[in-house]
């Protein structure tokens, strides 16, 4: 190349290589493309996927009547032991809490008095008894005179009336007696029933007086025993129909956590008028409390199985929903999508609820899951957990729930 200089037409065609390599690479980046979007599998109305939920049959079976009140346990007697003479108490002869039959021995008074009263009262029947001999006597030996015409007809009378009057003070000796062994037998205290003794209310030492109001002791009985409790005067109609029917209506007694059984008895009587006040009847349940678990004045949950319904519609309790519509249930079609049916409900059995009219028997129900729920979603049942089936089998036969409680109505 003359005079040495570069070509500069070489330089000039890279410069424009490297120009048109950018310009294509800018155009690449920004030039906009089509965005493809994946294909979604088919959802229920508004997008939502399938909601899992728990689900139950509805089925045909017994349920129960049962009223649920409150009860306050009351003994069959209660006695306090009182002195029915004054003097000094002498022993005590039983243990604080101990059983006692009727008869024990529980105290005893000083009863030196009474006997020397005794005595004495004796001692006047003898001598008016005496009295009452030689009156008689005489009285034979007059009239005898008197048939005789030796004495006049006034002796023989006179002697009549002092018979009656010896007579009468013999009969007032003898009560005197009897008042005075009555007296003496009051020296020696007894159990007037079966049943439990308090705590001792005075000691030995003390003396004691028939005005005394707290007593010695207080007897309770405990077995059996006594429950008060009220039912609304809405069902008494239908109490007294299974009354009079002949049948004996169960009852259970509950703690006051409604959790825990303490006893079984049944309906022994009721009242004879309803509590204007509160528009209930008054009954009383007797339980044999063999186990001693009910105290008096002790407050429980009194459970009065009424009646028993027969091959009713039932559901799980849990698929009972409350709302705008009233009571309803979500019910799982053919298609997996849940529709909103209104029911009329009937009592509750334990975990069962009797559905009197909405739904037949077999009809598929959510019964967990429903907050999630409207009409028209779509759902989906897994598989029920190993393990809980036949717990939940068990506790619908027994007519329970998991705590073990009573049926609430």
């Amino acid at each position: 190349m003359p005079g040495g200089e570069p070509p500069r037409h070489g330089v000039r065609n890279l410069v424009l290589l490297v120009l048109v390599v950018a310009a294509a690479a800018a155009a690449w980046h920004w030039w906009p493309r089509p965005v493809v979007t994946p294909q979604r599998a088919p959802f229920a109305a508004g997008g939502m996927p399938p909601q899992p939920v728990g689900a139950a049959k509805a089925e045909r079976g017994p349920v129960r009547v049962v009223l649920d009140e409150l009860g306050t346990v009351t003994p069959l007697a209660t006695v306090t032991v009182r002195t029915q003479i004054n003097g000094r108490l002498m022993t005590v002869g039983f243990t604080e809490g101990e059983k006692v039959k009727k008869g024990d021995f529980l105290a005893q008074i000083d009863p030196r008095p009474y006997q020397v009263a005794l005595e004495q009262a004796q001692g006047q029947l003898q001598r008016d008894t005496s009295l009452l001999g030689q009156a008689k006597a005489d009285l034979v030996r007059y009239e005898t005179l008197a048939r005789q015409d030796s004495i006049s007809q006034q002796q023989v009378q006179d002697q009549r009336f002092l018979v009656g009057q010896d007579t009468g003070s013999v009969q007032a000796d003898q009560a005197q007696v009897d008042s005075a062994k009555l007296n003496l037998s009051y020296c020696r205290i007894v159990s007037p029933i079966d049943g439990t003794v308090g705590l001792r209310l005075v000691d030995p030492g003390n003396y004691v007086q028939i005005s005394d109001t707290s007593g010695i002791a207080v007897i309770t009985q405990m077995q059996p025993i006594s429950a008060l409790f009220a039912v609304p005067q809405a069902v008494v109609p239908q109490l007294l129909a299974r009354l009079h029917a002949g049948a004996k209506l169960s009852v259970q007694a509950f703690d006051q956590a409604d959790t825990t059984e303490l006893a079984q008895g049944q309906v022994a009587s009721l009242d004879n008028q309803i509590d204007t006040t509160t528009g209930t009847l008054k009954l009383r349940a007797v339980f044999p409390n063999n186990g001693v678990r009910l105290y008096p004045n002790q407050f429980v949950n009194v459970h009065l199985l009424l009646d028993t319904l027969a091959d009713v519609v039932r559901v799980a309790l849990a698929a009972v929903q409350r709302g705008a519509p009233g009571t309803f249930v979500y019910v799982i079609g053919a298609d997996h999508k849940v529709a909103v049916r209104v029911v009329k409900l009937g009592p509750v059995d334990g975990d069962w609820q009797a559905v009197l009219s909405g739904l037949a028997p077999g009809e598929e129900v959510v019964t967990d899951g429903t907050d999630r729920l409207r009409e028209g979603s779509l759902v989906t049942v897994p598989p029920p957990a190993a393990g809980r089936a036949p717990a939940a089998a068990a506790n619908a036969a027994q007519g329970q729930n998991p705590q073990g409680r009573r049926p609430q109505p």
